[in-house]
């Protein structure tokens, strides 16, 4: 194994960040257990510590990278469960896009998989023709079992009734109903408009009635994560320079007390804009959209949430990756509903990725489906009325795999606090509790 990289691949800046965190991991093994693919295959390789290894070994060659190698790395779900028990603190985050983006400039995939890569790239950043794929998908489901194998495995993805488009996402401000306490943007994002519009609507009604000014920015769109964990990174830091340039207007205007994210994969993409953008003309900028992103839950932590409903239910929460492992947020959510009312359930297993882990339940459907079904399974063993968790991918890929109705954390606090039942409660979950 070669213990050095070559110094004629990559930019000196890349080359010095990886050096230094492929050396300080021990090889102790501890991340074994927390691996996800570890345990399903018991495959050392498909571990962080034999992932690591791999990876040292191809950026220190000069050779292309080989398909057993790229193999490995395309298994790994980026969950991060690894590095909450590295006794080294190794990013094993960057590591990994380091390699992505290694991969993606230096190996020529199966023509197959290069297209479906270059549709998943032009289709799940834009929503509009997210929403044009996902009509389409409505009317070729019921071809499902006559369609190519990974065609038919994403037609099962999409949802089985979609919600209808909203105008509230689209640039303007909102005015708290009462006393303005904060003035926050709202990162919309993209597949999610698409997918589940009201998560949107919800995290708008929520901080208005608890006195934020809402605003949406002009020319912001996809924060870069879906491409960026592809090895796309150019297309991703057009995206991610976009967004950074948009939202800095108000903080150079009006000013922002917080940029409130409700999808945890963007947020932990958003929170290391500071990293991604270390050496550009734009390293400043993004320092500061990083200190001002919070999930949507960490605001709601530190607002005097006003209680309108009592409700009766048992809730499943699953803990997503992005924010238990990346963004380190894991009990302020569960505090959240337990304070709202609800009787959180946490199911065993909780470390363990659902698989849907952005794009990886398109690319590697076989895994991702073993991961959903165990998910699944532990989540409905506690009996819940709902499951709530707090990334769109996530609910997608959950409900995907279950009869129970799937929402968004935001969406139920909302609902008790005053908004709509959760569309996906209608019919399925009685909800007529009286008021507090």
């Amino acid at each position: 194994m070669h213990d050095h990289t070559d110094h004629e691949q990559l930019p000196k800046s890349a080359l010095a960040h990886s050096e230094e965190l492929l050396r300080k991991c021990l090889q102790c093994g501890y991340c074994l257990e927390n691996c996800p693919t570890y345990q399903l295959t018991g495959d050392e390789y498909d571990s962080a510590r034999g992932r690591v290894f791999l990876i040292r070994d191809m950026l220190g060659s000069s050779d292309k990278p080989d398909a057993k190698t790229v193999n490995y790395i395309d298994r790994c779900l980026s969950c991060m469960a690894c590095q909450s028990t590295c006794p080294s603190f190794v990013s094993y985050m960057h590591i990994l896009d380091h390699a992505r983006e290694h991969i993606e400039n230096n190996y020529k995939r199966p023509l197959l998989d290069q297209i479906m890569r270059w549709g998943i790239a032009r289709v799940l950043p834009y929503p509009s023709r997210l929403g044009v794929l996902l009509k389409v998908a409505q009317w070729i489901r019921p071809l499902g079992p006559l369609l190519p194998k990974r065609v038919s495995n994403m037609m099962q993805l999409a949802p089985k009734k979609l919600v209808p488009t909203t105008l509230s996402d689209k640039p303007q401000t909102y005015l708290p109903t009462g006393e303005c306490k904060l003035r926050v943007m709202l990162m919309t994002g993209c597949a999610q408009k698409a997918l589940n519009p009201d998560i949107n609507d919800a995290t708008i009604r929520i901080l208005r009635r608890h006195g934020c000014e809402v605003v949406i920015a002009h020319d912001a769109g996809c924060c870069g994560a879906l491409t960026y964990h592809m090895g796309k990174i150019d297309e991703s830091l057009s995206f991610a320079a976009k967004n950074i340039r948009s939202w800095m207007q108000e903080v150079s205007g009006a000013g922002l007390d917080a940029i409130v994210i409700n999808a945890s994969g963007c947020g932990t993409v958003i929170k290391d804009y500071q990293h991604m953008f270390r050496e550009s003309e734009l390293a400043e900028d993004a320092a500061t959209i990083s200190a001002l992103s919070k999930d949507i839950s960490e605001i709601l932590s530190d607002i005097d949430l006003e209680y309108k409903v009592k409700p009766n239910l048992r809730a499943a929460y699953h803990a997503t990756c992005s924010l238990q492992f990346a963004q380190r947020i894991r009990f302020k959510p569960k505090k959240l509903l337990k304070t709202a009312g609800f009787t959180v359930i946490e199911p065993r297993g909780a470390h363990i990725c659902c698989g849907a882990a952005g794009t990886y339940s398109l690319t590697q459907p076989e895994t991702s489906n073993q991961l959903k079904e165990n998910k699944v399974k532990s989540l409905e063993e506690g009996r819940p009325d709902v499951i709530v968790a707090g990334n769109i991918g996530c609910m997608i890929q959950i409900s995907s795999g279950t009869d129970l109705p799937v929402v968004h954390t935001v969406e139920l606090l909302d609902w008790v606090t005053g908004g709509p039942v959760p569309r996906a409660m209608e019919g399925k979950v009685a909800t007529n509790n009286s008021d507090r």
